[in-house]
């Protein structure tokens, strides 16, 4: 089945509505409901029972943006200053030196276990070396728990800020593979200004907005939730614009804002919290289609090697190595090296070289999705036995839950 003009409403609406049913039990049966999203999309693709066919990365990609821009702007904005202060170098150094460790550490594993070229390696272990907001938000919110020592902050900050880091490493290694006499010294000048004029634009439209939702008299309460999403894309597109990272850049304004007073607040953090889970949907579905299970098929025991390499060696190591110069626990470390969960943003970065016409580029995308889905299959749906096996949840195990499960 093509998707037209007339049938898109139609089909797109179907498909959300079985979503919604869907994520609202599926928790019962232990499934985070990002995996029966992605389900449903595959089932209703070209190799499932609805037979939609779907093969455009270009689209899957902008929905993909889009879609980020509002999980990543809804998470800032429901994150306190206040949490988040004490673990604010920790965040720091997990969405950095943690990313890089990741990158690197997969990237040697790959080029030993695969064919690939070390800028091929290089370019695979750079998409998943992040972990992902959506999976992270979603499943910790929706659990429910409780967790000790400013876990939830940190691991949330780690979440909404390391995005930056993987999309830059992807973008620079795809430009080594298609063009090998690069130098990596141009990666770090790159990486380091995109970081800086992200955080600083992030920063300044974060002062404005605060500046213009104090200021203005709208008149109209339902124009305020209007004028913060303008703000929002105005903030990620002016701040590529001017090659900043836009993805940093939402998240630190969405912060900033999310802890000012302002008009219709309440109500702001309501619409955002459903358009994120909206978003969500779209995303998840919008990924389902886009992948073949019959690709997936041929790349299933590499990928099982390299997702388990993943997340017993990679993410400890970059977590325990980022995180040396801080005094904690041993179990607080293995609870935030188990939460590195992988989930839309790798597979979203996949496109990436599908779009750029890299060689290999389809086998990378079949292997991420496959590293991803197994990633929230085993680690989102053991996160509350394994805090509880390391004594990370407070014995009132209650918290204001923000996302409805």
């Amino acid at each position: 089945m093509n998707i037209t003009t007339e049938n898109f409403i139609f089909i797109g609406s179907i498909l959300l509505f079985i979503s919604v049913l869907a994520g609202r039990t599926s928790y019962k049966f232990g499934v985070p409901t990002l995996i029966l999203f992605l389900g449903i999309g595959m089932l209703a693709g070209s190799e499932g029972i609805g037979g939609i066919y779907f093969d455009n990365p270009s689209i899957a990609q902008f929905i993909g943006i889009v879609a980020l821009n509002v999980i990543l702007f809804s998470g800032g904005l429901e994150t306190k200053m206040s949490s988040i202060k004490p673990v604010l170098k920790q965040g720091v150094m997990l969405s950095t030196v943690g990313v890089l460790i990741t990158a690197v550490t997969l990237a040697l594993f790959i080029f030993w276990l695969t064919d690939f070229t070390i800028y091929e390696s290089l370019l695979l272990g750079s998409i998943v070396s992040s972990t992902d907001a959506a999976a992270v938000f979603s499943i910790l919110r929706a659990k429910n728990l409780n967790l000790r020592d400013n876990l939830r902050p940190t691991l949330e900050l780690e979440s909404g800020s390391n995005d930056p880091m993987a999309y830059i490493l992807t973008i620079s290694c795809i430009a080594l593979v298609q063009h090998q006499d690069g130098g990596f010294g141009s990666i770090f000048v790159h990486f380091i200004l995109q970081m800086l004029i992200g955080a600083a634009t992030g920063f300044l439209f974060g002062l404005g907005s605060k500046f213009l939702l104090q200021r203005l008299k709208l008149g109209i309460e339902g124009l305020y939730p209007v004028l913060v999403i303008s703000l929002m894309f105005i903030t990620f597109s002016f701040t590529d614009l001017i090659n900043g990272n836009g993805f940093l850049a939402i998240y630190i304004a969405a912060v900033y804002l999310g802890n000012q007073a302002f008009p219709q607040k309440e109500e702001i953090f309501k619409m955002f919290d459903g358009m994120a889970w909206l978003m969500q949907i779209i995303l998840f579905l919008t990924l389902g289609l886009l992948v073949f299970p019959s690709y997936i098929v041929p790349v299933m025991g590499i990928g099982l090697l390299i997702a388990v390499f993943q997340m017993f060696v990679a993410r400890p190591l970059s977590v325990f190595v980022a995180l040396a110069p801080f005094k904690m626990s041993l179990n607080r470390r293995l609870y935030i090296s188990w939460v590195g969960l992988r989930g839309a943003v790798p597979i979203v970065f996949a496109t990436y070289p599908l779009i750029a016409g890299v060689d290999k580029a389809q086998m990378i995308f079949n292997i991420v999705f496959f590293i991803s889905v197994t990633s929230v299959l085993i680690q989102g749906t053991t996160l509350g036995l394994v805090a509880r096996w390391l004594g990370m949840i407070e014995k009132n195990n209650v918290i204001k839950q923000s996302h409805p499960e």
